[in-house]
């Protein structure tokens, strides 16, 4: 199935993919998941807050209660285990092309005693939509734009939920900045370049799925951005920061000038003065965009 809500963005090139992400494919091939697992997380422990409004958006949203859960592209189960804490009765069911990621996923859901109400399906579903029966919810986060054939894709959805089912996609508007804009070293504004690098890159593009969503046939409830400004950053951003820039530094190696790489160095090296994984004058931005329709 399509990547997981994670190799992953806004409007421009689309490229479907079919490794994962909210991370680029191009920075993660598909033999690195273990790394992108790990970011993975990361972004789901600082972002936390986060996602927790735009879940209690999605119950705002929800008629009833939802009975089973779809999480499409679930990668490691983000988006699975907030729905599962918001709808404490529900089924999830956790789709992804990846063994590996629903591997994680289940190794998670024991920790988190969730085994008995998380079921995990892998396929690849621009194939073919497996047969989960119907469906009360479905969620996709970061994830659609990885489908080669991302209409059909949301015509099998609209198919598997049930009348007055509630569909959810998530988008990440660009990637999170962690950065000052000046370092005290190499010239203020590399994560401004960095940012523009990624987009000429198309990495994680995403159109507005709004005219997609009509076409499918469902009912637009509502598009909302969720913004978050974390200042100071949550304990675990260091870790985050180091995790996402090692990616960063090895996927625009010949797109970044040599000072900048230089200075992506400086804050990679572990043990060094000037690591992001030292530094106090981290914060968290970033932006998602979501959007919320029904099953007429």
């Amino acid at each position: 199935m399509a990547p997981s809500a994670h190799h992953t963005h806004p409007q421009h090139e689309h490229q479907p993919r079919h490794d994962h992400t909210h991370t680029s494919s191009t920075v993660y091939s598909p033999g690195d998941e273990s790394a992108l697992a790990h970011i993975l997380d990361l972004d789901a422990e600082v972002l936390a807050s986060q996602l927790a409004e735009v879940i209690d958006w999605v119950g705002q949203h929800a008629e009833g209660t939802p009975l089973t859960i779809a999480d499409v592209g679930a990668g490691t189960g983000t988006g699975s285990f907030a729905l599962a804490r918001r709808f404490p009765t529900a089924t999830i069911v956790a789709l992804d092309i990846s063994p590996a990621m629903l591997d994680h996923l289940q190794t998670a859901a024991l920790r988190q005693g969730l085994t008995e109400r998380m079921r995990t399906v892998q396929g690849d579903l621009d194939a073919a939509w497996p047969a989960v029966g119907p469906l009360d919810l479905a969620w996709a986060s970061s994830s659609l734009h990885h489908f080669a054939e991302v209409d059909r894709v949301l015509r099998d959805i609209f198919a598997a939920l049930t009348p007055g089912g509630l569909f959810v996609a998530v988008e990440m508007d660009s990637f999170p900045r962690v950065l000052p804009h000046d370092l005290g070293f190499g010239r203020p504004g590399l994560e401004d370049r960095i940012q523009d690098a990624i987009a000429h890159a198309g990495w994680n593009s995403s159109p507005n799925w709004s005219p997609h969503l009509s076409a499918a046939g469902f009912g637009l409830l509502e598009e909302r951005s969720f913004a978050a400004e974390l200042n100071p950053a949550p304990e675990s951003t260091g870790r985050y920061a180091h995790a996402f820039l090692t990616r960063i530094r090895a996927g625009l190696t010949h797109q970044l000038a040599a000072d900048d790489l230089a200075a992506l160095d400086r804050l990679l090296l572990v043990d060094g003065p000037d690591s992001v994984l030292r530094r106090d004058d981290l914060s968290v931005r970033g932006s998602r965009t979501a959007w919320a329709a029904r099953r007429p």
